[in-house]
């Protein structure tokens, strides 16, 4: 069972809610927890420090024959992200700007490119239990191909069991790569209009790629009649409420799980996760 964990804003409990859910399912089950926000992972503070198993993701990028060189533009003109800029008696390449598809290799006519690796980020697995894996993608600061991150990351976490992703906030091309291949996503919202706006594009999201959902409502002050009445109009189930509760803040706050301090919050999670199936018509 594949279950993402997504949101249109950033700050709506988005990692609480996967973190608890995680560690509420592990307690029977055999989970791996993928932090898939690369640019600020965060689901490691929830959990024991150790020694994290570590492999560098990297990228190929092209690399210039000077001998070889005509300098007749073809690589930069085929370039649609500015990596590349023929000068008069060179070619300047902006590695930060560049995608690595590969196609400045193809269309050189002088055979003057090859392709050598990069490394853009790291991925690291924890073993934090023996039913419970957290792999974290980590894109290096002024990087921009977070997406390779993020699938060498749902890479490395494809074991059996439950696989729980905590995508990056908002709706782009990071989201959607964490979306894909999930059987399921869970919606984290608030009962505020920026909330509901943000929910309404996560949704349009999933709703576009055929994947079900269902919402959670986070930091609920009792008020959710907005929410709830979005759900009911496109028959997305609220499967969860959370209450804006000092305690709960203080125990997030504090580096805990409300699961893993509260019981009654561990079979709520673990109930959570069985709605999630049941919704797929998994067993």
């Amino acid at each position: 069972m594949k279950i993402t964990i997504a949101s249109g804003k950033g700050g709506t409990g988005k990692s609480m809610v996967a973190a608890n859910l995680a560690w509420a399912l592990s307690q029977s089950d055999r989970v791996t927890l993928v932090d898939c926000d690369v640019e600020e992972p965060n689901l490691h503070l929830f959990f024991p420090p150790d020694d994290p198993e570590s492999t560098d993701v990297q990228v190929s990028i092209p690399s210039f024959d000077n001998s070889r060189c005509t300098l007749c533009g073809d690589c930069a003109r085929f370039c649609a992200f500015g990596a590349l800029v023929v000068a008069k008696d060179r070619v300047l390449f902006f590695p930060e700007h560049c995608h690595a598809c590969g196609g400045c290799a193809l269309v050189c006519p002088a055979g003057a490119v090859t392709e050598i690796q990069r490394p853009i980020g790291t991925v690291t697995t924890r073993h934090l239990s023996a039913h419970l894996s957290l792999v974290t993608g980590t894109l290096n600061e002024g990087e921009v191909l977070g997406v390779k991150v993020i699938r060498e990351a749902k890479r490395c976490a494809a074991k059996p069991g439950w696989l729980v992703c905590d995508a990056s906030p908002g709706t782009s091309c990071p989201v959607v790569e964490t979306l894909h291949g999930s059987d399921f996503c869970l919606l984290i919202t608030e009962s505020t209009p920026f909330g509901i706006h943000d929910l309404e594009l996560a949704y349009s999201v999933t709703s576009c790629l055929g994947i079900p959902v269902g919402v959670v409502i986070n930091r609920s002050d009792g008020k959710d009649e907005d929410v709830r009445k979005f759900c009911n109009e496109r028959g997305i189930p609220v499967l969860a409420t959370i209450p804006f509760d000092r305690w709960i803040a203080s125990v997030q706050g504090s580096g805990d799980l409300i699961s893993r301090v509260d019981p009654t919050w561990k079979e709520r999670f673990i109930a959570l996760g069985g709605a999630c199936r049941s919704s797929v018509g998994g067993t």
